[in-house]
């Protein structure tokens, strides 16, 4: 979606982080924003400062009539949606023998099914204009999967997946869908939003373990900057071609190549027995 004079964000998960500072950014650009967060009272700040752009409203993603009725005010107040981020989401850290049920549905509640909610919301708008850009925020987790993160990563593959083919069928109506990889930012996501199983099991102390909260010295610490990550994703949505994937910090680069490198490997030396598993001619 090309730069014009301004254009309308629904952003979910404003109220800290990397959402935040996205909500910052685009208003401060002479965007039009929906800032959103489950506790309104979060945003109501940014609302205050661009009381003519800014809408600031309570939304729980996993509440579809909150969903529907977030993308209604939208365009009641603003006429579209062209640009929808899924940021709202959070960490789950457990061993996958550690994860407990209840938590693992509602870890995919929030980072999967709600995205899909709100994607679903905005775009019958966007096919009827023809333009839109959705964004989801996903994770370098999701393609190094560290230990103790499988969950989270498998709701952000999750999250990608989906992005991959609405982009392959939204992309001839016009519409962009661009998965979004940070790595490790200075944000809350490692602290407050982060979650963990409550019973850890001895045998996994030095793989899930080792990254459990009260055992992890990143929080605070990280080298990404929300501040730069939101120019960059702004930057992204306003090219003249907007990217499917973008990655977002030194780390994330790094952990993709390693990632992409060891899977070629594989790839090379089983070449012969990949080949052959087809019907002898």
């Amino acid at each position: 979606m090309p730069s014009h004079n301004s254009t309308t964000w629904l952003i979910t998960g404003c109220s800290t982080g990397l959402g935040r500072a996205l909500a910052e950014a685009v208003l401060a650009k002479g965007h039009r924003a929906v800032v959103t967060a489950r506790d309104a009272d979060a945003v109501k700040d940014l609302a205050a400062a661009y009381p003519d752009t800014a809408l600031a409203l309570a939304l729980d993603v996993t509440e579809p009539s909150q969903v529907a009725e977030t993308v209604r005010a939208a365009e009641e107040r603003f006429g579209n949606v062209d640009v929808l981020v899924n940021n709202a989401g959070y960490g789950y850290r457990a061993a996958l023998e550690e994860g407990d049920d209840a938590d693992v549905q509602r870890l995919f509640a929030t980072n999967v099914f709600g995205p899909v909610t709100m994607m679903k919301a905005v775009l019958p708008g966007m096919r009827a204009k023809r333009s839109g850009a959705i964004v989801n925020i996903s994770s370098i987790g999701a393609r190094i999967c560290p230990p103790g993160s499988g969950y989270y990563a498998a709701s952000k593959a999750a999250l990608e997946g989906l992005s991959g083919s609405a982009q392959k069928e939204l992309e001839p109506l016009g519409i962009t869908v661009t998965v979004v990889e940070p790595g490790g930012f200075r944000t809350d996501f490692a602290g407050r939003s982060l979650a963990q199983s409550a019973e850890p099991i001895g045998d996994y102390a030095e793989t899930a373990g080792k990254r459990r909260k009260e055992r992890d010295t990143a929080h605070g610490n990280q080298p990404g900057d929300p501040v730069k990550a939101a120019e960059a994703i702004i930057a992204a949505i306003e090219a003249e071609k907007v990217p499917h994937f973008l990655l977002l910090g030194q780390d994330a680069l790094a952990g993709y190549r390693a990632v992409a490198e060891a899977q070629a490997a594989d790839v090379e030396a089983w070449e012969t027995v990949s080949s052959g598993t087809g019907f002898d001619a």
